[in-house]
C-alpha cells in the first residue's frame, strides 16, 4: 500500500503531526510501537508562565495560537471534550514573590498571560498569608483520552500497526518500505524509545522519569489550579491530581515509594486539609539537555526524519513542531536553528 508518510510512535508528536498531514490530504500509517509515553500519564497543562521565575515559555505566543484551534478542531472530529479551561493560581509564599509577580506584569511578554490582581487566600484548608497570582489563557488537554481516542480511530480507519517497530526489514532509498507499506517519508516519533533508534540514537536526548498522584481531598473545594511546590489540578469529585517528580535513573514506568514520599511531603507544606492517595501513575518524559526539540532530516538519509524531545510541555509545544516539520519537508522552509538537530 502506498502512503505518504510512516509516522512511528501514537504519542502527542506523532498524532499532532498526523492531524498536520490531514489539513494537507496527506495520507499516512501510524506504526505504535509500544513504547512508554509519557503522554498517557502527563498532567496536560498549557500555561505559557515559567511560575518559578516568572518568565515567558520559550515561544509561548507562537505555540499557544496554534495549539489552541487544533485541540479545538480535533474535539469536533473526535466528539469529545478535550481542553478544560481552568486558571492556574499560584501562591505567593512572600511579599518578595508578591514584588516579583508585579514586575513580571510589566513586561510586554507576559502581560497578556498576568493578572495584576492578587487574590485573597481565604481558603482554610491552604496554608499562606500572601494571596495568590493569576495565570490567564491556561487550561489542560486531557491527553490520556486524546491518545486513547485517536489510536482507536486511527485503527477504524486501518491506519495503525499496533507493534514494536522492526528496525531489520525497514528499507528505504528512494522511497520508504515497511511490511508492505512504501512511503515518501518516515517520521520517527516514539518518545524516549528514540534511543533504541539506529538512526537517531546519536541525539542528546535523555528520559526522565515523572511521576503523580491523584489524591481525594474533600474539604479542599478549588476550581483552579493551584501552583506552589507541586501543581494541584481539580479532576471533579474532589479528585485532584498531584505532580510531578523528575528521575533520571529509575527509567520505567513503575511507580516509587520514594516519589510519593516526595511528592506527599511538598504537598504538606501549604495543603491543610485531609486527603486521601487513591491512584499513582508513572510515566517517562523524552528531555533534551538544551531544553529544546529535536525536528529534522537525518544527516545521510534524505527521507528519514524525526519529531522528539518534547519534555514537560508537550502539550503546547507538539503543534509548533508538528507544523514546523512539516514546512520543512513538504516546503524546503528552514527549520527553526534552536530545534533542528544539525546544532548537534
Amino acid at each position: 500500500m502506498k502512503v505518504d508518510y510512516i509516522i512511528v510512535g501514537s504519542g502527542l508528536a506523532g498524532i499532532l503531526f498526523c492531524e498536520v498531514l490531514k489539513q494537507h490530504g496527506k495520507t499516512y500509517v501510524v506504526v505504535d510501537n509500544n513504547s512508554q509515553q509519557s503522554s498517557v500519564v502527563a498532567g496536560g497543562l498549557y500555561n505559557p508562565v515559567i511560575l518559578k521565575r516568572f518568565s515567558e515559555v520559550w515561544k509561548s505566543k507562537t505555540q499557544m495560537e496554534l495549539a489552541l484551534p487544533m485541540y479545538h478542531a480535533m474535539e469536533k472530529e473526535l466528539g469529545i471534550p478535550l481542553d478544560y479551561k481552568v486558571p492556574i493560581y499560584r501562591l505567593f509564599a512572600s511579599i518578595e514573590e508578591q514584588n516579583n509577580w508585579f514586575t513580571a506584569c510589566d513586561k510586554p511578554n507576559l502581560s497578556p498571560f498576568l493578572s495584576t490582581n492578587i487574590i485573597s487566600n481565604t481558603n482554610p484548608a491552604i496554608a499562606g498569608d500572601y494571596g495568590f497570582g493569576e495565570v490567564l489563557q491556561t487550561g489542560r488537554i486531557h491527553t490520556a483520552v486524546l491518545v486513547a481516542v485517536y489510536k482507536n480511530k486511527l485503527k477504524q480507519n486501518d491506519s495503525l500497526l499496533e507493534e514494536s517497530f522492526d528496525f531489520d526489514v525497514l528499507d528505504y532509498c528512494d522511497t520508504v518500505n515497511y511490511k508492505g507499506y512504501e512511503a515518501k517519508q518516515i517520521v520517527f516519533a516514539e518518545g524516549f524509545g528514540l534511543t533504541h533508534n539506529p538512526y537517531f540514537n546519536y541525539l542528546p536526548l535523555k528520559a526522565t522519569k515523572g511521576e503523580l498522584l491523584t489524591i481525594q481531598a474533600p474539604d479542599l473545594k478549588i476550581d483552579y489550579i493551584l501552583k506552589s511546590s507541586v501543581f494541584l489540578m481539580p479532576l471533579g469529585d474532589d479528585l485532584y491530581l498531584v505532580g510531578a517528580t523528575y528521575e533520571w535513573n529509575d527509567l520505567n514506568n513503575t511507580t516509587t515509594v520514594k516519589a510519593k514520599e516526595e511528592l506527599l511531603e511538598k504537598l504538606k507544606t501549604f495543603l491543610k486539609c485531609d486527603f486521601t492517595v487513591v491512584n499513582q501513575v508513572a510515566g517517562i518524559r523524552p528531555t533534551v539537555k538544551d531544553r529544546r526539540p529535536l525536528v529534522g532530516r537525518h544527516p545521510e538519509h534524505k527521507n528519514l526524519y524525526v519529531l522528539n524531545g518534547l519534555g514537560t510541555r508537550g502539550v503546547m509545544i507538539a503543534p509548533y513542531v508538528a507544523h514546523e516539520l512539516y514546512n520543512f519537508i513538504e516546503n524546503d522552509s528552514a527549520l527553526n536553528q534552536e530545534i533542528d538537530i544539525s546544532r548537534f
